[in-house]
């Protein structure tokens, strides 16, 4: 048992940071916009693995909502070590993770800790959500373009320097494409997560 336990915490640990460089297109504004669907694809994933993980470990709703919440505070403690370095507060965008969190729990609650319902509906609707709320919070960047060319990271090789886009490149509805390979994604690997609890 308590090898059980120090193995759920060594999950814990390499499952949140593996979220958080999953993320690296979309913290930086420099590659936001143009791997959206990338970003979509890998934080739908890994948010519902993790997080169907632990809850059916503890049998507790909230808990995915508990795991999206330390996920964004790790962000925002790298946002702030960022602007300590001089960058703008707006060079790294943190990615909302807790709503779409929230409806796994909610989906969990409301079908009686469910795991399978967890996981189809659950994952759905994280796969679903979690684009639209990121794209409403890329939105809100002042001027994603400029910054990116006015403060390139430090630490990207020069093959991932970047290109300035032709007119309309962005507008290809990244929401859709995100969403729909998210909710496809979701659940399959839910299921890998809820798989790896029963060992």
């Amino acid at each position: 048992r308590t090898t059980h336990y120090l193995f759920i915490v060594v999950v814990a640990v390499n499952s949140t940071l593996l979220t958080i460089n999953a993320g690296d297109y979309i913290f930086y504004t420099d590659w936001a916009w143009t791997s959206f669907v990338v970003f979509s694809i890998s934080q739908s994933t890994m948010l519902v693995v993790g997080a169907i993980y632990y809850m059916l470990f503890t049998g507790v709703p909230g808990t995915a909502t508990y795991y999206a919440t330390i996920m964004t505070i790790y962000t925002w403690v790298a946002k702030g070590a960022w602007f300590a370095l001089g960058y703008p507060y707006d060079f790294v965008v943190v990615p909302v993770w807790i709503p779409s969190a929230m409806l796994l729990d909610l989906s969990y609650w409301a079908t009686r800790r469910n795991k399978h319902a967890a996981i189809l509906i659950g994952g759905t609707l994280v796969g679903m959500s979690l684009p639209v709320f990121n794209m409403i919070n890329l939105l809100l960047v002042k001027d994603p373009l400029e910054m990116a060319f006015k403060y390139p990271r430090p630490t990207l090789p020069p093959y991932m320097t970047p290109i300035e886009p032709q007119i309309g490149k962005f507008y290809n509805s990244p929401v859709a494409l995100g969403a729909g390979a998210g909710a496809v994604l979701s659940v399959p690997i839910a299921a890998l997560g809820a798989k790896l609890n029963t060992w």
